[in-house]
C-alpha cells in the first residue's frame, strides 16, 4: 500500500462507501509478506513515498521472483531489482509483460511518471553499469532522467557541450572511476545539487575504486556529496527525491 492508496481508503470511508470495519482489515494487514525466505516490506511505500527494492544479488531466481511477485500483488508500482543476475533478468523477462533493463538492473511493471529532473553523468564508457543503475533507479522513484556518457577529464571539450544539461537539471548524478576528478570538475561549473559515485574501473593504484572515493570525498570544489564505491543505486535514490521535492 502507498500513500495514495491509503488516501482513497480513508476517502471512501468519509464518503461511506467502505464501512470502516472492511478498510481497519485493508490496515490492520500486516506491514510485511513473510515469504519462507524473506519478509517483504508492502509498507514501505506508504511511509516512505519510495517504493521496496529487490537486492538480487546473492538471492536465487526463485527468491527474487517470489519477492518480486508479492510486491507487485500489493501495489501498482514498478519493483526495482537490482545487481540481478543474468539468469535472473531472463527469468523476469518471461515472467512478467512490463519490464525495463538498464544492465543489471530490471525494473517490472510500469514506470511512473517523472516529477523534477536528474542528470547521470558517466565519465567514461566503462562505468556506464553503475551509471545505468542510478539511471534507472532515478526512475523508479520518479524522476525524469537525462544520460551524459562519455564525458570525463580526459576530454574537457565534452563536458563543456553538456553544459545545458547540468544547468536544467533539478540534481546530477555524476560517476567515475579511475582519479574520481570529474565531481570537482563539475561542481566549479554549475551549482546544481550533486551526489558523486566514484566506480571500481581502473589500474592497480586505483585499489578498486578507493582512490576514485578519496579525491570524491577531497574535493575542492563545494557541495559535491558522496556515495559508496559503485553505489549507483543509492545515488539515484538521493538524486529523485531531490528531484521530486524542486517540482513539487
Amino acid at each position: 500500500m502507498d500513500r495514495t492508496q491509503a488516501q482513497e481508503l480513508l476517502e471512501a470511508v468519509a464518503e461511506g462507501s467502505l464501512d470502516p470495519a472492511d478498510a481497519l482489515d485493508q490496515l490492520a494487514t500486516a506491514p510485511y509478506d513473510a515469504l519462507a525466505h524473506s519478509l517483504v516490506d508492502v509498507h514501505r511505500a506508504l511511509r516512505t513515498g519510495d517504493p521496496e527494492v529487490v537486492y538480487g544479488a546473492g538471492k536465487t531466481t526463485a527468491q527474487v521472483l517470489e519477492v518480486v511477485e508479492a510486491l507487485r500483488a500489493s501495489g501498482d508500482r514498478a519493483v526495482l531489482v537490482t545487481r540481478a543476475a543474468a539468469e535472473t533478468v531472463d527469468a523476469l523477462r518471461r515472467a512478467h509483460d512490463e519490464v525495463t533493463v538498464e544492465g543489471r538492473s530490471v525494473a517490472v511493471g510500469p514506470l511512473p511518471a517523472g516529477h523534477g529532473t536528474v542528470a547521470v553523468l558517466a565519465a567514461g564508457t566503462s562505468d556506464g553499469p553503475v551509471a545505468a543503475e542510478a539511471a534507472l533507479t532515478a526512475r523508479v522513484f520518479g524522476a525524469h532522467v537525462e544520460r551524459v556518457d562519455d564525458v570525463g577529464v580526459a576530454g574537457l571539450h565534452r563536458l563543456i557541450a553538456a553544459r545545458p544539461v547540468l544547468d536544467r537539471a533539478d540534481c546530477l548524478v555524476v560517476v567515475a572511476g579511475m582519479e574520481g576528478a570529474l565531481p570537482s570538475v563539475v561542481g566549479g561549473l554549475v551549482g546544481t545539487p550533486m551526489v558523486a559515485v566514484p566506480t571500481s574501473v581502473g589500474y592497480g593504484a586505483s585499489f578498486g575504486g578507493l582512490a576514485a572515493l578519496l579525491a570524491m570525498l577531497n574535493a575542492c570544489a563545494p557541495g559535491v556529496s558522496v556515495v559508496n564505491i559503485d553505489n549507483g543505486f543509492g545515488a539515484g535514490v538521493f538524486a529523485a527525491r531531490v528531484a521530486r521535492r524542486v517540482s513539487r
